[in-house]
């Protein structure tokens, strides 16, 4: 339970379905974030909101301290990640790590049957037309592959399949792609068939302080968007000066540090050009911002590793899919082809702008995540 009306009003209906409902906050944040968040899902505040939902519908709430798997999962993931070039994604590391890792530890010992959060999305069993957290089963979609098959109805029975929340606006299976098949196993997502106003309405309905709190979408350990300075301040991260070159190699200035830069970003380059340009490339081995203008950014190919599939173990042939090169994109056709080693080629139907190393590419079929992996390049 972060706080927030997702997770609220997920306990709440929860215990509508019958469920017995412990409530847990996985307390993430290191101590010297305590006061840069306080209000934030990071913060004491949260806890503090946490704890009177659970006391008003009446169940155990516990705070489980998990700073220091947060601190080596997530916080050195995403300073590694900025060192080496790409840019991170830390909310799908949290989800696959902590909410769906440790929190399942915890069930285990408390003796719960399944773990539940407020994401907007749904979780199915391939064969038994039935999806699981919504109102504990629902009647299943059909997906389809290049050759017109379902691949929900041809996923190997027993399977769990993950696919978006109603609420298109809300979505969040992006952020689960990555998520295991006996993770998912253990899933309820009681808000997959709620929208954003349905869910303030069960809170206000159960009178919970947090029917109208403000949600939050920052990172929750960088709540002023300053990621430079959050890994400058928390010794992430030191300035090292490097030259920034256009696509030529010509030298159009100098940075301080190729981790306070990502691909697409054209303000604080501290550079004068003729016609704006774009960090199009970080070249880590030359410690060099490579820039160009916007056409530059323009790709329709890169290579994804360490996929995750969920209508089946592995890819064997090329699939059509939407894919989504990140959380906010709208998705383009694409063509998947499965390479060595758990790689993937995609191939994009449109060019896109800026698709940038580091960020997780999910395929989609209509509502269905076939998978995704990790940009490489």
């Amino acid at each position: 339970m972060s706080g927030g009306v997702d997770s609220s009003a997920t306990a709440a209906l929860l215990l509508e379905q019958g469920f017995d409902v412990v409530g847990i906050t996985l307390k993430l944040w290191p101590q010297d974030c305590v006061n840069r968040a306080e209000d934030k899902c990071c913060g004491p505040q949260a806890v503090t909101d946490a704890r009177s939902v659970c006391d008003k519908l009446g169940v155990p709430y516990y705070l489980i301290d998990e700073a220091a798997e947060f601190q080596k999962h997530v916080i050195q993931y995403f300073a590694d990640e900025y060192k080496a070039g790409r840019t991170p994604n830390p909310c799908v590391m949290c989800n696959q790590n902590l909410k769906f890792g440790r929190l399942i530890d915890r069930a285990d010992q408390l003796g719960a049957d399944y773990i539940a959060t407020g994401h907007f999305a749904r979780v199915e069993r391939a064969g038994n037309n039935s999806e699981l957290g919504s109102s504990r089963r629902e009647e299943a979609h059909s997906n389809y592959d290049a050759g017109g098959q379902s691949l929900l109805t041809s996923a190997a029975t027993g399977r769990y399949l993950l696919k978006r929340g109603r609420d298109a606006r809300k979505d969040q299976s992006y952020f689960l792609f990555s998520l295991r098949q006996d993770q998912l196993a253990r899933i309820l997502f009681p808000l997959g068939e709620k929208t954003k106003s349905d869910t303030r309405e069960v809170a206000r309905h159960c009178n919970l302080k947090t029917a109208d709190k403000e949600e939050s979408m920052e990172i929750c350990f960088v709540p002023d968007k300053d990621y430079g300075k959050f890994l400058q301040e928390a010794n992430l991260a030191q300035k090292h000066r490097g030259e920034i070159v256009d696509l030529h190699g010509h030298v159009l200035g100098h940075h301080d540090g190729i981790e306070f830069y990502t691909i697409g970003q054209r303000k604080g380059l501290g550079i004068t050009t003729p016609k704006p340009v774009y960090v199009v490339e970080l070249d880590v081995e030359n410690n060099r911002v490579i820039v160009g203008d916007d056409a530059a950014l323009d790709r329709d190919e890169f290579i994804a590793d360490r996929c995750n599939w969920h209508p089946f173990e592995k890819l064997l042939d090329p699939i059509e899919v939407t894919a989504k090169i990140r959380y906010n994109h709208p998705g383009v056709a694409a063509t998947v082809t499965p390479l060595e080693n758990g790689k993937v080629k995609v191939k994009l139907h449109t060019p896109q702008r800026a698709i940038t190393p580091g960020q997780a590419a999910v395929f989609y079929q209509d509502d269905l995540v076939v998978g995704g992996g990790w940009i490489m390049r």
